[in-house]
């Protein structure tokens, strides 16, 4: 178009949740939690899982 340019705000913005979420939080704990439940029952899921699909 003509005219003048104006320059728009950026159209997405980038929020980091670690940043937002304070190290004491009870979410970091059972975060943390669940992540060790998961790793421990990984092998499980293995052998659940077929390697080529269905």
């Amino acid at each position: 178009m003509r005219g003048q340019q104006e320059r728009s705000g950026a159209l997405f913005s980038y929020v980091s949740i670690e940043e937002r979420i304070p190290p004491t939080h009870p979410l970091r704990r059972i975060r943390r939690l669940a992540d060790q439940a998961l790793a421990e029952l990984h092998g499980t899921f293995e052998l659940l899982y077929a390697r080529e699909g269905r």
